[in-house]
């Protein structure tokens, strides 16, 4: 018997802690043909969406599937998201979440015979924890944009003012 990973549990956790929290829970999706969204609504192939009990209907996590409805410029539609295709979680107002490795899909090809086989025993790497800096006001993006580099932000780092993923090991 196959393994379960433990992303979807880790999808769930997270989720339960935004709620418990009272943020608002997001999901970053790639997105393919298995992935089930508003087309409209996709740039580079990846969607955020907004996870929250306030913003969904039917919300199911399970471990291969996130399905629920919500609505998108009125109109209700049900959206579909294989678990292998989100690429992080985390909460709107801070941030705070986990980014995953992207997998691969059963809707893209895979070699058969000894190759598969290695591949299967190979480990997937580790999720990562990531914060984000939240953006500053336009007047400080500015100045920062006319200086010859990026300045120091708050905590020491050099972002620039803009809003950033920063791993946390």
């Amino acid at each position: 018997m196959q393994e379960i990973s433990t992303k979807p549990y880790l999808l769930r956790a997270l989720y339960e802690w935004c709620t418990d929290n009272g943020y608002t829970p997001h999901i970053a999706v790639r997105v393919d043909n298995q992935t089930r969204v508003p087309r409209q609504f996709v740039r580079d192939n990846e969607i955020v969406l907004n996870i929250s009990f306030e913003a969904t209907s039917q919300l199911q996590m399970g471990n291969e599937w996130i399905e629920f409805s919500a609505r998108f410029s009125g109109k209700s539609h049900k959206i579909e998201v294989p678990i292998a295709n989100i690429l992080a979680i985390y909460a709107r107002e801070n941030g705070q979440g986990m980014a995953f490795p992207v997998e691969s899909t059963g809707g893209e090809a895979q070699d058969s015979g000894a190759d598969a086989e290695v591949a299967d025993e190979t480990e997937a790497p580790a999720p990562r924890v990531v914060e984000t800096a939240p953006a500053t006001d336009a007047a400080t993006a500015k100045a920062d944009s006319e200086t010859d580099g990026p300045q120091p932000d708050d905590d020491g780092s050099k972002g620039g003012g803009r809003a950033r993923l920063k791993i946390v090991k």
